[in-house]
């Protein structure tokens, strides 16, 4: 804190001073100090201290990408009039505290300052808890369901085995004994390596799982909200065509757009590149070498356009007197080259014309068909300078420089989709995940986009016309819209908790901006690129080294079977503890002693819940993965209800056969009754998982995958063998009968069979009616 005193962000301020007789003076304080109604003064490289109403501006421009995440600065005046429909972000008299002047002068009034700043309220979500999803919620419902079923039946358990035995320790232990056997104690241990196993299969894919509950959360996902650039399209540009002021191709556009790419000494943007690389593959032989650049006018943000002056030999038919031609080409944004411009040249005619309104007019419509059609369109105009005035210019006067030019004509640009986005998005469709597309561009262009990778464009909006609807219509319009264009960061927010709380959807994020970290925040699975900025890669759940979509198609794979295993195992272990606990408790009471001593019990549980580790690995019916899937609050409650009581029928069963088969004199042994339903109970506990994980035949329809298989051999060879061994003897077994393991069989042949109908039953009831 100290060595912070020493940091100043000092702002020039304009304040009065004096007692009696007050003096306007411009001091600088710290950025801290300012405060609303303070008039602040800037320059390029200021940050503004907080938001700010423009009073006075020249020349502009500000960078805003801290909030849009767009690098393109934007142009500021005070002047502006705006009204209500137009997004905030866009206002032309309005600074943002947290961008920065790139360029003119000016002077605001401070409108807020700190927290009641628009970026503070904006980001001031990010980072606090998300509430807890449907599987969260459905783990802690059954997890008080087998707590409150725990404390009922081993209280119970303890008082029937104390009146009976009158041992207050002995049967404190059972019933402890009973309340470890009902405890799933594998599932903090299945659900971890689930989503560590499917985090490694995506890291794979060049992903980088930072959350493994996204993982879970990714087979849950039935929407996808994805941005623009980078995603669907190259997020370069390529050159598609050269058009004079009619609308018609016109290769002389494209010669002298060419010669300023190719002569000018700036930067080389995008642009250029996209021009050259045009003429080159198509075959143009414009002779650049014919050319000599003799002076440039720079690129820049207020005048939005860049300048070179190349001279050429003069004819070599020699009917001009001239020794050579000069020229001045200008190429730049459409609105900045027609500035500039006092004619335009008509080729058909063969002739150059002052512009009008109606040269105006024309040119404006065909740029607008154009950018409707998703292309990035700039100006390209040129003058010829003779000899005698050139030499008089003042290169340093660029306004008397570029003046009186031709207008020749218009180049057009198209990021192009990536190969890859449709077919990732038909994959994904085929998966039951819509793809909506959340982007701050324009509406034209992002239909344009949607239109080559095939999603749908019959409901579109923008974040103006939302910002005009009641709470109600808003939910309805982002139901149904698949293109939402122009959103602001708090749009879409707003849009994906829409999604989230009024029509229940899992909602996956796909962004890479400042400008979508709200979302990402938001989303129940927040995914970024390599690329991205800082902000959104700390925020997002899942990392994709790669901008492919095709990356997100296995990760919906891989939550899919993390979620279908970890949901085995929750069925799997309430059913069977349940139906073992229920077991224990009728036998208790109609044998009077324990069916099972404590360490028989705790060691029947351990062998159990050892051979569930195996969970994780086993594999998901195809059409399984086909569909998004969710936490059900009917469909567990039901499959319990349907499924557990077959699993106390077949103890019960256990019962009565040892019972009346192998009991002498209306006495059962109790070493002996021990020994067969131990062996009973982990085959059952063991077996159970094949019957539960498929709604096919098990062994005959559908097989588990191998890990599983060898879990359930070895585990049930290890319980069949303890009671004939020492460790047997020590725990109080006795051998059984081979008739016993002849019941056992008949017992399972009868339990799959069973269980399969009811399962079936259960299947159909539930899919109808419920």
């Amino acid at each position: 804190m100290q060595l912070s005193e020493y940091v100043r962000s000092p702002v020039k301020v304009q304040r009065c001073a004096g007692r009696v007789v007050q003096t306007e003076l411009i001091v600088q304080v710290d950025q801290r100090d300012v405060v609303p109604g303070d008039i602040v003064i800037f320059e390029p490289g200021d940050l503004f201290p907080g938001d700010v109403r423009l009073l006075t501006s020249k020349h502009l421009v500000v960078s805003q990408s801290s909030l849009t995440g767009e690098s393109w600065p934007t142009e500021k005046t005070a002047d502006a009039r705006e009204d209500r429909s137009t997004p905030l972000l866009e206002l032309k008299n309005i600074c943002f505290m947290g961008t920065n002047v790139v360029s003119g002068t000016g002077t605001g009034l401070v409108v807020s300052t700190g927290s009641k700043t628009y970026i503070s309220a904006v980001f001031s979500t990010i980072g606090k808890h998300k509430p807890a999803d449907s599987f969260e919620k459905g783990i802690r419902h059954i997890s008080y369901v087998l707590v409150g079923v725990m404390l009922l039946v081993v209280t119970i358990m303890i008082l029937v085995e104390y009146f009976t035995f009158y041992d207050l320790s002995e049967s404190t232990l059972f019933g402890i004994s009973v309340a470890c056997a009902l405890t799933p104690q594998m599932l903090p241990l299945i659900i971890n390596t689930s989503l560590a196993k499917g985090a490694l299969a995506m890291a794979r894919e060049r992903c980088i799982v930072k959350s493994l509950s996204a993982i879970r959360d990714m087979g849950s996902m039935d929407i996808l909200c994805i941005d623009k650039t980078g995603t669907l399209t190259m997020n370069r540009a390529i050159m598609v065509n050269h058009l004079d002021s009619w609308g018609a191709p016109r290769e002389k556009v494209l010669h002298f757009a060419f010669l300023n790419s190719y002569f000018k000494s700036d930067q080389k943007y995008p642009l250029d590149d996209a021009i050259l690389a045009f003429v080159y593959t198509n075959g143009y032989r414009f002779q650049p070498s014919k050319w000599r650049k003799t002076d440039e006018i720079p690129f820049d943000f207020m005048r939005r356009r860049v300048s070179v002056i190349l001279e050429t030999e003069s004819n070599p038919e020699g009917r001009n007197i001239q020794p050579f031609y000069r020229f001045i080409i200008t190429k730049g944004a459409l609105e900045d080259v027609l500035k500039v411009c006092s004619y335009v040249e008509n080729v058909d005619m063969g002739e150059i014309t002052a512009v009008s309104a109606e040269h105006h007019h024309r040119i404006l419509n065909v740029v607008e068909e154009l950018r409707n059609e998703g292309l990035r369109i700039i100006g390209v105009a040129i003058k010829n300078l003779q000899q005698t005035k050139i030499s008089k210019q003042n290169m340093e006067n660029e306004d008397d420089v570029e003046s009186d030019m031709v207008f020749l004509g218009v180049i057009a640009f198209f990021d192009p989709p990536k190969d890859s986005a449709k077919e990732a998005l038909w994959r994904l469709a085929e998966k039951g995940v819509k793809a909506k597309v959340l982007t701050g561009d324009s509406l034209s262009l992002a239909i344009k986009i949607c239109k080559e990778v095939g999603i749908r464009t019959t409901h579109v909006t923008t974040g103006p016309e939302l910002e005009q609807l009641n709470q109600e219509a808003f939910h309805e319009k982002v139901k149904k819209a698949t293109v939402l264009a122009r959103l602001t960061p708090s749009q879409k927010l707003r849009v994906v908790q829409s999604l989230q709380s009024v029509g229940n959807h899992v909602v996956g994020f796909l962004g890479d901006g400042i400008n979508d970290s709200l979302a990402l925040d938001a989303a129940n699975v927040g995914i970024s690129v390599d690329s991205a900025a800082s902000v959104a890669k700390d925020l997002a759940d899942i990392i994709l080294l790669e901008k492919d979509l095709n990356v997100l198609v296995a990760g919906v794979e891989q939550g899919r079977l993390t979620f279908g295993n970890t949901m085995k195992y929750i069925k799997l272990s309430v059913i069977a503890n349940l139906g073992s606990v229920v077991s224990l408790f009728i036998v208790t009471l109609v044998l009077r002693f324990e069916p099972l001593t404590p360490i028989q019990l705790l060691v029947q549980n351990f062998l159990y819940s050892v051979g569930q580790i195996a969970i994780p690995w086993d594999r998901m019916e195809e059409d399984y993965v086909k569909i998004p899937q969710k936490w059900s609050v009917k469909s567990l409650p039901m499959f319990i209800l349907w499924n557990g009581p077959v699993c106390t029928l077949c103890d019960v069963a256990t019962l009565l056969f040892v019972w009346f088969y192998y009991s002498s004199g209306g006495k059962l042994d109790e070493s002996f009754f021990r020994s067969a339903y131990f062996i009973q109970g982990l085959l059952m506990q063991t077996l159970i998982f094949h019957l539960i994980r498929t709604e096919k035949i098990p062994f005959i329809m559908e097989i588990a995958s191998w890990p599983v298989l060898a879990s359930t051999v070895v585990i049930s060879a290890i319980g069949i063998a303890i009671p004939f061994s020492i460790i047997g003897d020590f725990m109080g077994f006795t051998d059984l009968p081979l008739s016993y393991f002849g019941f056992l069989v008949v017992l399972f042949v009868g339990y799959f069979t069973v269980g399969q109908i009811v399962k079936r039953i259960y299947i159909v009831v539930y899919k109808k009616w419920l």
